[in-house]
């Protein structure tokens, strides 16, 4: 029996017997399931393939993190060096290493 088949009945019912409390609390179940396969169905998520296309995509957002910080690191890491060889030459220039080497 599908969802709506389901929704349907209970509908029936609430009308026929009188909504109780349970039959309600059914009836909001079976319309939340199909409101949710509907909202997976236009996102393009509602087959059988959708739980591997998921997961896919959440390899490629960690391999993007990963390169992100990577990337990060390694402009810090040359940034300092850079800083480094600059106050290098400084110190080399104030203690009189261009006098030496000309």
């Amino acid at each position: 029996m599908s969802t709506e088949e389901m929704l349907a009945r209970l509908l029936a019912q609430a009308r026929a017997e009188g909504a109780t409390i349970v039959t309600l609390r059914a009836m909001v179940e079976e319309a939340s399931e199909l409101g949710a396969q509907r909202a997976l169905k236009r996102l393009g998520l509602g087959d059988d393939e959708a739980q591997d296309d998921i997961d896919e995509l959440r390899e490629l957002l960690s391999a993007w993190r990963d390169a992100k910080a990577s990337a990060w690191k390694a402009a810090i890491q040359w940034l300092v060096r850079g800083v480094l060889a600059l106050l290098l030459v400084g110190i080399a220039i104030r203690l009189g290493a261009g006098e030496m080497l000309g």
